[in-house]
């Protein structure tokens, strides 16, 4: 109480500040640190966000700049910057700008090192060579197919493939499966191990920078089937996850369901995965309800809010309790407990763990009895995971859900929004539920709109319905689905669960088949090509101004936010894509066609489509061969062709495989040639005016990008680029 009445005069006797001292005038005043002394002073509980915004920064600086020399680098100048501040400005008329340069400064380097330390500690290369042949295992985690055509995963721990074991995630095909591969069992089998393979192309999701900082040492694929060690049996190894898993989906088939439905049910419980349809899977990526498949932070604040609402109005029940003890802080333990026990039931991924902490932080502030959510919690929450987790700043679960919860922050402290609600309080039932309605309907249009960059940067493919459709979806999931499914398990217990079981089966398919209904809609997918770092960059700038400033300056943010948005609408696939292996190539062409070497049939071919903004069942209709380049002159080794602008045109010389050419001949080709591709290395006699890029300089710095009109070329590893992965 004495804590919440000094804040309270804290922000009164702060108050007159902001309505006497003129904070913003012209634009010219910004560089004033008059100006930015007023508006620091106005705002006491919008400046710790900053320094988690500080921190991000330090952590992308060091995913950007190449190495080591440069990381100390950047140490230095935050220190330097950091230093000045103090030097610079009087402590008695600057101290809040001084010391707010002085600690985003700080917060910066210390990013840097918290990730630097990280990659150290954790990071493991890759084996240097691909090997295959007999290895004993243990087993470490399965992943079960999801989707018709996918594999079962296996992490697991290989023996006598390196001097000491590594953990190596394979492939295991359904004809070498078993029930007794769970984790746990060890068993020998013939295996194929390759490093972890890089990006396609710049652009393309990167298993090798994951695999670092999972300690991945290799993949690769199980060849024979696997001989399961003597003891091992399938009551010893089976966990509870699974257990509970099977009888979840035994008992949604018994109440009617279809498998998808009954394996969501599974997911939305354990965590797992299988037996989700692809096309079922696929339909809820394109409707925006993918997160419903991911146990992240809305399944972790359903069980805790549900558990924290139960408490609550049942300890209240009981005078002895409600009368000696503080509700909120025994309701806030028994929901903390209720989240770890989940977050441990569904295999404590690494995005649940992180949902879990911000969850527990936000109980904390109940329990004390202060906001449970507001921009000052959501910076605390990301700092605490990015001590641990400094890499998960560039995961797009991280960046997803932190964006999300900042976006319904904002919306809800909006003045504009704020107002409403005062409004609301005074309608009718109707009026209420309209006005609550039509909120709810807003901050999802906001939600869908501030993540819709990074989706598109990350997967390159956004649903356009997901405002709309998680306007129902993810009420029915927090309201009904997920309490429906935890009565059913407990009333399972005395053999009177059917009722329940029935109705969180009709909920899961009214889910399902709304993904279904707007996946097929017109339009329901936008399609992007990769999107530059830049451009998601300026737009996540000024979406952290509007979001974590207040009053009249916040707007300032909207300008590149908008031109960001300008950018993405704009945005273009590049001229030329080689993938790593110099076996795919993607060429755009006229009329927005893509000519690609091989198709999009195979992995890379599919990655590179992806890239090119080209929807995989679309593939057919808008790809065509290279050969079929107008002007294109084949023969059995190469193709050259022109591309570019008619007034700056590109020659093309592109081999079609391994094969050999005569060395006079191909002298000249390159010599005639602006860009060379070829998988195999070629001889250095073959000069061409520009680019070469061959199977030497491709396994060196993996796939490019190439942009005709600037001549810009964008490699996977950039040049003197030393992170271990």
């Amino acid at each position: 109480m004495t804590e919440s009445v000094a804040i309270t005069s804290t922000v009164t006797e702060r108050a007159p500040l902001s309505s006497q001292v003129r904070q913003w005038g012209s634009l010219r005043d910004l560089s004033s640190p008059t100006c930015w002394e007023n508006a620091l002073a106005a705002r006491p509980f919008e400046r710790m966000s900053w320094l988690a915004v500080a921190m991000l920064g330090g952590i992308y600086a060091w995913f950007a700049l190449p190495g080591p020399g440069e990381w100390i680098l950047f140490i230095g100048l935050s220190g330097i910057v950091a230093g000045g501040s103090m030097i610079l400005f009087d402590p008695g008329r600057f101290a809040l700008v001084r010391n707010a340069i002085m600690a985003m400064a700080l917060a910066a380097a210390a990013g840097l090192v918290l990730v630097w330390v990280r990659s150290e500690l954790v990071g493991t290369p890759g084996i240097g060579r691909p090997m295959a042949g007999s290895f004993a295992f243990r087993i470490v985690e399965r992943q079960d197919a999801v989707g018709n055509e996918e594999k079962t995963r296996l992490t697991v721990v290989v023996s006598g493939a390196m001097q000491s074991p590594m953990v190596a995630r394979i492939n295991l095909p359904e004809r070498f499966d078993d029930q007794a591969l769970v984790p746990g069992t060890i068993a020998s089998a013939r295996l194929r191990l390759i490093p972890p393979a890089r990006a396609v192309a710049p652009g393309a999701y990167d298993p090798a920078r994951v695999a670092w900082f999972e300690g991945i040492a290799a993949t690769g694929s199980v060849l024979s089937r696997p001989a399961i060690a003597a003891g091992s049996s399938i009551a010893e190894k089976k966990g509870m996850r699974e257990r509970l898993a099977e009888q979840v989906r035994t008992r949604m088939a018994e109440a009617g369901s279809e498998p998808s439905v009954a394996a969501m049910a599974g997911t939305l419980i354990t965590g797992n995965r299988a037996g989700i349809a692809k096309s079922d899977a696929q339909a809820m990526r394109d409707a925006g309800l993918a997160h419903l498949l991911s146990i992240s932070g809305l399944h972790v604040a359903a069980v805790i809010s549900i558990t924290w609402l139960i408490a609550m109005r049942s300890l209240a029940l009981i005078p002895w309790v409600a009368l000696r003890v503080p509700l909120p802080l025994m309701a806030s333990l028994l929901a903390a407990l209720s989240g770890l026990g989940y977050t441990l039931l569904t295999g404590a991924a690494l995005p649940t763990i992180r949902s879990c902490i911000a969850a527990m932080l936000v109980l904390t502030a109940l329990a004390l009895g202060r906001q449970a959510l507001s921009m000052r919690l959501i910076a605390v929450a990301a700092i605490a995971v990015l001590l641990f987790w400094p890499e998960a700043a560039i995961s797009p679960s991280f960046q997803l859900s932190f964006a999300a919860v900042m976006a319904i922050v904002a919306v809800q402290n909006a003045p504009p929004v704020t107002r409403f609600r005062e409004r609301l309080r005074g309608s009718g039932l109707v009026g209420r539920a309209a006005g609550w309605l039509a909120l709810l309907f807003i901050t999802g249009v906001v939600i869908e709109l501030s993540l819709l960059p990074l989706v598109l940067f990350h997967f390159h493919r956004s649903g356009i319905y997901g405002a709309f459709v998680n306007l129902v979806a993810i009420p029915l999931t927090t309201i009904a689905i997920m309490p429906l499914l935890a009565l059913a398990l407990v009333t399972d217990l005395i053999g009177l669960g059917s009722p329940a079981w029935w109705l969180a089966t009709q909920s899961i398919s009214g889910v399902l088949e709304l993904a279904r209904f707007a996946a097929a809609a017109p339009g329901s997918a936008r399609f992007s090509p990769v999107v530059p770092v830049s451009t998601v960059g300026l737009i996540a700038m000024g979406a952290f101004w509007i979001a974590l400033w207040s009053g009249r300056g916040r707007m300032l943010g909207a300008f590149p936010v908008v031109l960001g948005g300008v950018m993405l609408a704009t945005n273009s696939a590049p001229d030329l894509m080689v993938s790593g292996d110099g076996r795919h190539l993607a060429l755009s062409g006229p009329n927005g066609l893509t000519f690609m070497l091989r198709g999009g049939d195979s992995f890379s071919g599919r990655a590179l489509a992806e890239l090119s903004g080209i929807a995989p069942e679309r593939v057919n209709s808008e790809t065509r061969s290279l050969q079929d380049w107008p002007g294109a002159r084949c023969n059995e080794d190469f193709c050259a062709l022109t591309a570019g602008r008619p007034d700056r045109p590109v020659n093309l010389l592109v081999a079609l495989g391994p094969g050999r050419t005569y060395a006079d001949s191909l002298k000249n080709a390159c010599e005639q040639s602006d860009v060379v591709v070829a998988e195999s290395p070629l001889s250095r006699s073959c000069q061409p005016r520009w680019l070469k890029l061959d199977g030497r300089e491709l396994s060196r710095r993996g796939g490019a990008t190439i942009d005709f009109s600037t001549r810009a070329v964008r490699h996977v590893r950039p040049g003197g680029d030393r992170h271990g992965w």
